[in-house]
């Protein structure tokens, strides 16, 4: 009797998908923030305080202001060129309850609790009027609004509450009067924004913000309520926002009314999202810490070399060869070419006899 042939089989192992495939850089992705804030934490320490210190406190509130920009421009496809309403009303917020309260840590607590209310009331007012239109028209809505906020912050009927154009020196809390506690009360405010923020845009919300933004009317057509999808990213976004205008203004210990500025805020925002990589999360902060350590370092020279003076100029330059030749961003660029040299690797083929 013949024995018969058992023919062998074998198993195509190429590239992963799906969850296999994401997990090795979703383990980095967390290994990297855990080993910078344990840096962060440790700096003060071994290096004392003094003004990087200062520039990464500055750092830590503009990266949690653009990582919240980046949830609408990156994850929902949403353009505003008012964020810094958010902000700055935030910053004021804060600034108007600790003077009203002689710096004591009630009027600290109210007044970050007052920058929420005021930012979810700020936020669902415009999406209800705007959100319905579409790309350039609300993005101009939002600009306009914003542009009140500035006339309303420097008025002087406002001046017993803002002190209009002189602005307004914060007085802080006890525990807040050395460098090191704001400091970490800065990094503090970061960390509790990646972490909260990393758990939205993966979270079954965070799915259906990406599908709107890829296409609005499939979304739509799928039965999601996108509307209402955009009005809670645009508040989520607008609280965060306002609550890294307070931690701004404790930093400071003085607000006044370029926290509005939309140069100085908003589009700095927009190009700290893009520089860093919309859509990213992580490219909004990488974005803060370059845009804001060369602003300080062009600042020092243009001291010394008079060339250094218009640096701005530079700074445009260097914003047309980002997107000319980095479209995507630093952290995009980085993670689009893991992600293609991860598919270019070549099939293996494994053979096995049963």
């Amino acid at each position: 009797m013949k024995t018969p042939i058992r023919r062998q089989t074998g198993r195509q192992t190429g590239p992963q998908t799906g969850s296999q495939n994401r997990s090795p850089i979703r383990r980095q992705m967390r290994f990297w923030p855990l080993l910078l804030t344990a840096l962060a934490v440790l700096y003060p320490l071994l290096f004392g305080t003094g003004g990087t210190t200062a520039l990464l406190e500055q750092i830590f509130a503009f990266g949690a202001l653009a990582m919240s920009y980046d949830l609408l421009i990156g994850y929902t496809g949403i353009v505003s060129f008012g964020h810094a309403m958010f902000f700055g009303t935030g910053a004021y917020a804060v600034a108007i309850l600790l003077t009203r309260f002689n710096g004591s840590t009630t009027g600290l607590v109210l007044g970050l609790a007052l920058a929420v209310v005021l930012s979810l009331v700020i936020s669902f007012v415009i999406a209800f009027l705007s959100l319905r239109v579409r790309d350039t028209y609300f993005a101009m809505i939002t600009l306009a609004v914003g542009q009140v906020f500035v006339v309303l912050a420097g008025s002087q009927s406002l001046r017993a509450l803002t002190n209009a154009n002189d602005g307004m020196t914060v007085a802080l809390p006890d525990w807040l009067s050395g460098d090191l506690p704001v400091y970490y009360l800065c990094l503090t405010f970061l960390v509790l924004t990646v972490w909260f923020l990393w758990r939205f845009v993966h979270s079954p919300v965070g799915d259906v913000l990406k599908a709107i933004r890829e296409n609005e009317d499939r979304a739509a057509g799928l039965g999601h309520a996108v509307v209402r999808v955009k009005t809670l990213a645009f508040a989520v976004s607008g609280v965060i926002a306002a609550l890294a205008g307070g931690v701004f203004a404790i930093s400071q210990s003085f607000v006044s009314t370029t926290v509005y500025d939309v140069a100085g805020v908003s589009l700095n925002v927009l190009l700290m999202v893009i520089i860093g990589g919309s859509g990213t999360l992580y490219g909004g902060l990488i974005g803060a810490a370059i845009l804001l350590s060369a602003q300080t370092w062009f600042a020092n020279l243009a001291g010394s070399s008079p060339i250094f003076r218009n640096y701005m100029i530079i700074f445009g330059v260097l914003y047309i060869l980002v997107v000319r030749f980095l479209p995507r961003g630093i952290l995009g660029t980085i993670l689009n070419q893991r992600g293609q040299s991860r598919w270019r690797k070549p099939f293996q083929f494994k053979s096995s006899r049963m």
